[in-house]
Formats: structure tokens, sequence, C-alpha cells
């Protein structure tokens, strides 16, 4: 992987380890090599994970709105800012940019970019590793809740499995580049939808 989108809160009113754990994936992804894609913010866990990136000579791309483009949100200091007209086409930018997703703790616009990306896996529209850091098992919840989807049939276990999940940044890394996609599970579920 040379690009990973990281979807992650932007809410500064947060545990500080959710901070620091944000920071370090920005510090692993760029000590890997590989360009930081994401909301383009500065403020909460967004701009902690650019300024890890940062802070080691990494490669960062911000993907921005114009609402949100402003001198309160906006960070200044990354390598390229992108904007795009709306909300649609910023999930779009940010995809086209990646080659894997990694959901940092977050609320709904972190779980909308993160269930976007996993139904279009699900779906066969890109084949790319998605990974979950469950800083202080944040995504423990999510995760009981997927199992329960997959126990009374609405998805298909090969997808749920899929999905790397690691509290570790480096560890997360190397769960994901052992990603297989499970296309025999997308033709089945295609078939039976």
């Amino acid at each position: 992987m040379k690009s990973i989108c990281v979807f992650c809160g932007s809410s500064d009113a947060v545990h500080a380890d959710y901070k620091a754990a944000a920071f370090q994936m920005g510090v692993t992804l760029a000590q890997n090599g590989i360009r930081l894609v994401f909301g383009g913010g500065k403020t909460g866990l967004m701009g902690e994970v650019a300024n890890g990136a940062l802070s080691v000579g990494g490669e960062v791309i911000g993907v921005i709105i114009p609402s949100m483009n402003t001198a309160a949100l906006a960070h200044t200091g990354l390598t390229r800012m992108e904007v795009t007209p709306d909300m649609h086409g910023r999930k779009a930018r940010m995809h086209e940019l990646s080659d894997g997703y990694i959901a940092l703790p977050g609320g709904f616009g972190t779980w909308d970019e993160l269930f976007e990306t996993i139904t279009w896996a699900q779906t066969g529209a890109h084949e790319k590793p998605v990974g979950l850091l469950n800083v202080k098992n944040y995504y423990a919840p999510l995760l009981a809740a997927m199992d329960h989807a997959v126990a009374e049939g609405f998805v298909f276990a090969e997808h749920r499995t899929g999905i790397a999940c690691e509290a570790e940044p480096d560890r997360l890394l190397d769960s994901m580049g052992r990603y297989i996609h499970p296309r025999e599970a997308v033709k089945r579920w295609l078939k039976e939808e």
C-alpha cells in the first residue's frame, strides 16, 4: 500500500489517548513510506494524524469541502489540499487516492465513511483492505453489532472477517497487508441479494 485514507473524528473534546494514537498512526504511516489521505482538518484526531505524519516528513493530502476550508478548521501545513464541491465528491476523491482505508475512533462522519468503504468492498467496487484502529477498545460495540449481523444472516462471515482490527498502528498495517479480498463471497452476495 502506497497510500492510505484515514477516517477519524474532528472533535477536540476527547480523551488524550485517542489523540496520541492518531498521532502515532500518522507517524507509523509515514515511517512505512505510506502517504496519508484524510479529510483535511486540523482539529481532533484529524489534526493529530496529519501532524504525526508531517512530524517525520510524511506526505499528507487533505480533501475538504468549501464550508470546512476555513482558518478555524482546515490544516494549513499539508503537502497538498484538494477542495471538492460536496461531501459525495470528497469521499469519492479520498477513495480514488487510496490503496486502503483505516477508521480511527470517530462519530457519524467516520462511521459513514467506514461503512461506505465496507459496502463498496462487499459489492466488488474495490478490493482494498479496510482496518479499524481499536484504541481504548472503542470499536468493541460496533464489532459486536457486526458479529450479530453475521449471526442473523445479514452479513457474510467473509466480509466481517475481512475487516482488520488492531489496537496498535504497526500491527494494523501488518494485518491489512495480509488482506485477501473475498471474491467468491462478493459473487455469492450479489447473486443472493
